[in-house]
This record gives structure tokens, sequence and C-alpha cells, in this order.
């Protein structure tokens, strides 16, 4: 790899050598610049973080209240050991960030996961003029083109409808960090009531006091939840719920799955349930092809997903494109409930990075002598 690279692929994570920091290290490290707060990218144990200010609820919540956390606005710079960093939206889900980092002439964007379409509980993903662009390619193949907001939400709510006419819960399983909320955003309230379960509720109140309208909710042991009330339900629970005692308390009940995975007739029978939703909180493979364009980037680094197939439609275009090969991609494939556990690869100190020349205050947090700098100017 050119030794002009500002992010290589390191056993711990993606590596910035002249900042001397990692982006969603899947290992403990000194510092971590983290995109967003799913358990497949912010993970326990490293010594410092830096994050957009609206993954502070969150990351607290799953990796420890008392981290050392420094977050910024979207668009606000730091200069840390002469490397120019900024967060970007993303689109993925509240907090979520696109990582530009600007050094020697060069610009690079770390996208993390993101998605196109405006679901409003997050601001909208933008795209970000650079050199060499880093991203996911979570669902890279042609056969995934997601249907629209009203198209989604209409689905639902006819399910829901038709379940409480018949006096029937609705039980709609979505990981509990992102989809939740926007399931909660998106539905109708007027329906009936809507109960969450445990896992999701501490969620829901990240995202109210980040501003983000979501309808009232109940949980299974608040008085307003009658017998009546959840046999008119819609309740929103993690994958995990599926199977265990807690379902009984609602009786008969229509069950579905919201996931981008559910556009292959397959995942839904494997997960047994009665319906299945296409919703994913990242982008299909028409918004991956913008993405990537808007950006205006020579080279392209894929880093999860169907790689092999999003390389070479790249390099079709007349691209350099490339794989880092990550620990990333969990939180679309497993329930992300529990995403405070620690990974089984990692250690318990942070990873010294010998031979890297570092400042005096290598060891310390992310330097900030620009914390309210004009955001940069893009790259050609």
């Amino acid at each position: 790899m050119p030794s002009t690279d500002l992010i290589v692929h390191r056993p711990e994570g993606l590596y910035c050598p002249p900042g001397d920091f990692y982006i969603d290290p899947w290992r403990p490290v000194e510092r971590a610049v983290i995109t967003h707060a799913h358990s497949d990218h912010a993970r326990m144990g490293s010594a410092h973080y830096l994050a957009h200010q609206d993954s502070e609820g969150t990351l607290r919540n799953r990796l420890g209240a008392d981290i050392d956390l420094q977050t910024l606005a979207y668009g606000d710079t730091i200069d840390h050991h002469g490397v120019r960093v900024s967060l970007h939206p993303a689109g993925h889900v509240l907090g979520s960030a696109q990582v530009r980092i600007e050094h020697g002439g060069q610009v690079w964007v770390a996208s993390g996961d993101y998605k196109l379409e405006n679901d409003g509980t997050c601001p909208p993903f933008e795209p970000v003029r650079c050199h060499t662009f880093i991203t996911e390619s979570t669902f890279g193949l042609p056969i995934y083109r997601w249907p629209s907001q009203p198209v989604l939400f209409a689905d639902i709510n006819a399910w829901w409808a038709a379940n409480a006419a018949v006096g029937k819960a609705s039980i709609l399983y979505a990981y509990a960090f992102g989809k939740a909320q926007r399931l909660l955003h998106g539905v109708d309230p007027n329906i009936g009531p809507i109960v969450v379960h445990g896992a999701v509720d501490p969620l829901n109140a990240v995202y109210r006091a980040a501003g983000v309208a979501l309808p009232p909710t109940l949980r299974v042991t608040d008085p307003g939840a009658t017998k009546a009330a959840l046999r008119q339900s819609l309740v929103l629970a993690p994958p995990s719920a599926a199977g265990t005692p807690w379902l009984k308390r609602f009786g008969d009940h229509s069950d579905a799955f919201a996931s981008g995975w559910m556009l292959v007739r397959g995942a839904r029978r494997r997960r047994g349930v009665d319906r299945g939703f296409v919703m994913s909180d990242h982008a299909d493979w028409p918004s991956l092809q913008k993405a990537i364009g808007a950006t205006g980037a020579e080279r392209v680094i894929v880093t999860h997903g169907s790689t092999e197939v999003m390389v070479r439609w790249l390099c079709e275009q007349g691209l350099d494109a490339q794989v880092f090969v990550t620990e990333y991609g969990a939180d679309d494939n497993e329930d992300d409930s529990n995403a405070g556990a620690p990974s089984s690869a990692a250690s318990s100190t942070p990873s010294s990075e010998p031979g890297t020349e570092a400042s005096a205050t290598s060891t310390g947090s992310f330097t900030a002598e620009q914390g309210n700098a004009e955001p940069p100017e893009p790259a050609p």
C-alpha cells in the first residue's frame, strides 16, 4: 500500500498513521473515532473515544457511563497531530457519522454504515467530496432495492390494523437501536397502543432527549397495559425476545420481522415469522452507487458486506477499488440489544503501536486546537 495512505488496515482495526488513532476498532486501542454506536462499530476497552454529540447517550449506555468520550457536532473540526478530523451525517442511526480526515493534501472519508433516504430520526446522509472513500457494502447486490418510506409504513400500518380489528397483538421484531425508533417514528399511533420491550425503552429515551419525535409507549408492567389494550397493540421487541415467556403476556398474536434481509424469502422462513417487512438502515444497491459517485473519489475501499461484487462493479466504472477485511457487519445480522458486551476478540488493555511517530500528546485524548473551526473545503 502507498506510504501516503491516511488509513491502513491493522489487526486492531482501521488506523490513521499520521494521526495515531483508529476508526471503529474491533480491539481496544488508545484512541478510537466511532462512527456510530452499533455493537460491531463501538466496542469496549479503548482509552479515549471521539464521536458525534448525539452518540453520547447511547455510547455511555452501552460502553459505560465513565468512558473517556469527546464529542463533536457535524462539521466541526479538530486538528490532531496535524490531521484535520471532522464528522458528517451518515443517515444510519442517531449520531451516525462519516469521518473525514485531511492531511498532506489528501482527503479520505470513512463512511461507517449509512443510508440515503431520510427517515426523520437522524440527519440524512451528506456526500463528502474526497480522494479516497471507505464504504460499507452490507447490501451490495443488485437484488437489494428498498421500498420507499410511505410504502413501507402503509404496509406495516395495514398489518397492525387488521390484527387489532380481530383482537390480536402485532409483535414486530426489530433491532433495539435504530430500527425500533425508526418504526416508532413512522407508524400510525392512532391504530392502538404501542408496547416496547425493556431493551428498546432506554434507547427511546436517548432519541427523545435528542429531540426526535416518538409517540407515547408502554411497558407491559405499566398500569395502562391492560389485557384489552395488549390485544390491540403493536409490540416492538428485539429478535432475542422471540420464543421467550415474555411473549405469553400478549396471548394470540401475529409476528413479523423488519430487516433488509426480508427481501429474501428464505430469510423470512428461517425466522419463522408470519410477515417480513423490508426495512434497512443500510444503503441498498442503487443508493450505494449514488453515494459513492457523489464523493468524487477516484479510489474506493470496501469494508464489509458483498465486497467482491461491489469491488468488481467499481473497477468496471474505472475506479481503483479494493477490500479491507474487517469485523463489521453484525448489527444487521444478529440481535444488537446486548451491544454493550465486550468482544471476545478484545484484550483488556489498549494496544500500543510501536514505530509510529507521535507528539508529546500521543498517549492522551484527542487534541482539539480548532474545536469550532469552519467546515473544511471539499476535495476535488
